[in-house]
């Protein structure tokens, strides 16, 4: 199992996890640590594609202040080269951690 952290940007959706072969995701973690609320958004993105409207799967997302979102219903199967991007309306305010598992 690996957990991957990172600290999400308000530019354009940033990788926070790519799959080196293919993996699962278990859960994903985004977690608004200040005290202002963000908005976040979150893609899957097929290896060579770009983050849009195609692959989000959460779009516009409210994290009130000190707030978690915990993505774990569904696992999501990735093969390699394919990313988990996301992004926030301010940066440096919402971590995100991804825990996943080779296949």
């Amino acid at each position: 199992m690996t957990i991957i952290n990172n600290i999400l940007t308000n530019s354009t959706a940033s990788a926070i996890y790519t799959s080196s072969g293919n993996s699962a995701i278990t859960t994903i973690h985004l977690c608004n640590f200040s005290s202002s609320t963000d908005v976040v958004n979150v893609y899957v993105v097929p290896n060579t594609f770009v983050a849009n409207s195609y692959n989000i799967i959460y779009s516009n997302v409210t994290l009130s202040p000190y707030q978690t979102l915990i993505i774990y219903q569904e696992k999501l199967i990735l093969s390699n080269g394919d990313t988990i991007r996301a992004n926030a309306n301010s940066a440096n305010q919402v971590s995100a951690t991804v825990s996943s598992i080779g296949i």
